[in-house]
């Protein structure tokens, strides 16, 4: 996300970085490189106009000017004024003091509302909360069919009752939840291919008559400006609590991720970074500013492998390293885990340094299945002691899973090689392990 501006930003930003003296012709001559960059990304002119100005005044104090490190001051400023720009600071939900918490979902078709309203389903249920879905598209062909089937994958309730009227929809849902010992109602409502009255007087009339305690309406962000006037016209007439950024991991620009929060004055909540259900991430503005700018997101990184990493497997997991236990069957749960943190492209975008070195190269995610697909064709023997594995049985391998001898082979030897530098790590040589993977370089 973000590549275009990343890369223009870094490229301005070379002028000063490493610098032990500024003047104001080359703070100058940075921001309006910055400028262009922005402008170009599609953020909003005026917002462009004001970050640049703030940036300027700060970058040119006194602080900064004496300082033994300048270029690093007014990257840490332009930082700390991209975050200031996104939010400041996560924005939560608000849940309901009693009764069921009302989320209604809005915006224009297309946007993936009903996907979002689906994975934030997901992500609540995550949080031992049973939310209740409520099919309230009774417009756009086969909505309704398309919200059931992701329910069905989530196992999620989905209530749709008349499937005509979206307003009697979502009262009779309220009544559905408490009957069903549901706690948090999603509504996914109805969208248009651009704003018109009518559409704009049935969300408002489903908010006067369900009450609902958080309103949030979904932005494709690959739309860049226009994203941001609709945001604008919903706000006026819904007066929403927050906001969702589909779409975000195929966005080079980031106009809307930029321009939203300073318009229409309401925090980022959340942003859909992925096809997958699990794909959708709690809005941190420092940390978006911290992509923005190339610096990788670790902490993120981290909450991913603690949410798919459970601690027990974990430590039972160290206990087969250190006696030499490690089995395939291991290796392919390990795997699994993996996958549910995102796109391998996505994990390695967070690492700081990472994502820029492998911009522009193809990342085949296909190997996982391969990998998966071979381990699945083996005998729950052949899992446990890949050892026995002979040629014979790596042809029957290969076969059942479409691929070949070479593949097979390719995976035994890694996975030897695997087993093998585990057992110097728990001989004592997980630090010089660790260092040596610090000092070695992309190849």
């Amino acid at each position: 996300m973000f590549e275009a501006l990343s890369d223009r930003l870094e490229e301005a930003l070379r002028r000063v970085k490493g610098q032990h003296r500024i003047s104001e012709d080359n703070v100058s001559d940075t921001l309006r490189e910055v400028r262009r960059a922005l402008l170009e990304a599609d953020v909003n002119f005026q917002v462009t106009k004001d970050f640049i100005d703030t940036v300027k005044e700060k970058a040119l104090g006194q602080d900064v000017l004496k300082s033994l490190t300048p270029g690093q001051q007014i990257v840490k400023i332009l930082h700390d004024e991209l975050m200031l720009l996104m939010g400041s600071e996560k924005a939560d939900l608000t849940f309901a003091k009693t009764g069921p918490t009302v989320i209604m979902v809005a915006g224009l078709q297309g946007s993936g509302k009903t996907t979002f309203s689906a994975k934030l389903a997901l992500h609540l249920k995550g949080q031992g909360r049973q939310p209740l879905l409520v099919a309230a598209d009774v417009y756009r062909p086969a909505a309704i069919g398309q919200l059931k089937q992701l329910a069905g994958q989530i196992s999620v309730p989905v209530y749709s009752g008349d499937e005509t009227k979206p307003v009697k929809i979502a009262e009779e849902a309220i009544d559905y939840a408490r009957k069903n010992m549901c706690n948090v109602i999603i509504i996914d409502t109805a969208g248009r291919l651009s704003i018109d009255e009518e559409m704009m007087q049935e969300v408002a009339d489903i908010k006067s008559r369900v009450n609902p305690t958080e309103i949030l309406f979904v932005v494709d962000s690959m739309t860049g400006q226009d994203a941001v006037n609709t945001a604008k016209a919903f706000h006026d007439k819904l007066d929403y609590n927050g906001v969702v950024l589909t779409k975000l991991d195929g966005d080079t620009r980031g106009g809307a991720a930029l321009s939203i929060r300073r318009v229409v004055d309401k925090p980022i909540k959340f942003a859909s970074v992925g096809e997958k259900l699990e794909a959708l991430e709690a809005f941190h503005p420092d940390r978006m500013a911290s992509r923005i700018l190339g610096m990788g997101d670790i902490v993120t990184l981290a909450e991913k492998a603690q949410e798919q990493f459970d601690a027990d497997e974990a430590a039972a997991l160290e206990q087969k390293m250190r006696k030499n236990q490690f089995t395939l069957d291991d290796f392919y749960t390990q795997l699994q885990a993996i996958k549910k943190m995102g796109s391998l492209s996505s994990v390695l975008e967070m690492v700081p340094g990472v994502g820029k070195a492998l911009r522009g190269q193809e990342i085949d995610e296909r190997s996982f299945v391969k990998i998966e697909a071979m381990i699945q064709s083996m005998t729950p023997e052949e899992r446990s002691k890949p050892a026995i594995i002979n040629g014979s049985r790596r042809k029957r391998i290969a076969d059942g899973s479409g691929t070949t001898v070479q593949d097979v082979n390719r995976l035994l030897k890694q996975f030897t090689d695997m087993q093998k530098m585990m057992k110097r790590l728990t001989r004592g040589g997980m630090r010089q392990f660790a260092q040596g993977m610090m000092n070695r370089k992309l190849s």
